[in-house]
């Protein structure tokens, strides 16, 4: 079981193999994950929306991508764990974002993830691939910047735009970035930028000609139902199976069908005669 490096996705870029990523929070379903064979599981912000029920990624902070980090690194061995820098960790200083890259390090991530393509980002990539710790980038739709962009809108329709993310890609490839996540960007503008870089590309609503694709575990699985992007494809329906199984539980309760007699715990012939010698005593 030979673990994924940042330096296995670039291999997998040039051999042409499709790189599989998806987001994961908590530890059985890290194990589940990771021996399903997928390369990459990210710790996303993603869960502020789907575990912690925020509307936004702004709501989660260190802490609690501490824990959730530290709970899939308890339970995945063969991927590689990316964990995300959360909005507030990275944006007062330079310091302050590699003292918290170190701290998921610390957790058990082998990368971070961080948002964006200005010059401090760069800086920020270069910083903290100089000092050991691998960095994902993430272009296009960041959904740590929302607010400044307007809502939840597809990136680069057209070739100014789209020149412009492969410039940020270019100066965080420079930087170090092992590999940069495309979200919600047209189809085209995501096979120019591919093309023309080294390090892999990863999408999400960004189209089949990426290196790899990444969608959040709760929307691939039907679990999170508030709402369904265009890009995901539903591959189970487990708000339904869990529903079911659910009311199938609840009824057996009411019904006494549960718990049976594989389910119980029984006292030894002698020590169930003392307790009906002790209560007749009392009584």
């Amino acid at each position: 079981m030979k673990k994924i490096t940042p330096e296995t996705v670039k291999l997998m870029k040039r051999a042409g193999e499709k790189i599989s990523s998806i987001t994961t929070y908590d530890y059985s379903t890290a194990k589940i994950v990771d021996q399903s064979g997928m390369d990459i599981i990210l710790v996303g912000d993603s869960a502020a929306m789907v575990m912690l029920g925020y509307t936004s990624t702004h709501g989660i902070g260190m802490e609690e991508m501490k824990i959730f980090t530290s709970a899939v690194a308890r339970g995945a061995k063969r991927a590689m764990i990316v964990a995300d820098m959360p909005f507030g960790s990275y944006q007062a200083s330079i310091e302050q974002g590699v003292n918290n890259a170190c701290a998921l390090i610390n957790c058990g991530a082998n990368a971070v993830k961080i948002e964006g393509g200005s010059n401090y980002i760069v800086e920020m990539t270069e910083r903290l691939t100089t000092q050991g710790i691998p960095v994902l980038a993430h272009l296009g739709f960041t959904p740590q910047f929302l607010n400044a962009l307007g809502g939840y809108k597809v990136q680069a329709k057209g070739a100014e735009q789209t020149e412009f993310i492969l410039k940020q890609a270019l100066k965080l490839q420079a930087a170090g970035a092992f590999g940069v996540v495309l979200e919600m960007v047209s189809e085209e503008a995501a096979q120019y930028i591919t093309e023309r870089l080294d390090i892999p590309t990863i999408g999400i609503g960004a189209g089949k000609h990426t290196d790899g694709q990444i969608l959040v575990i709760d929307d691939a699985l039907g679990k999170y139902n508030d709402f369904s992007p265009k890009f995901v494809k539903k591959y189970a329906n487990l708000s339904a199976v869990m529903g079911e199984a659910l009311k199938a539980y609840i009824s057996d309760v009411k019904e006494e069908k549960f718990p049976e007699e594989e389910h119980i715990f029984k006292m030894s012939d002698v020590e169930r005669v003392k307790l009906e010698y002790a209560s007749n005593n009392k009584s």
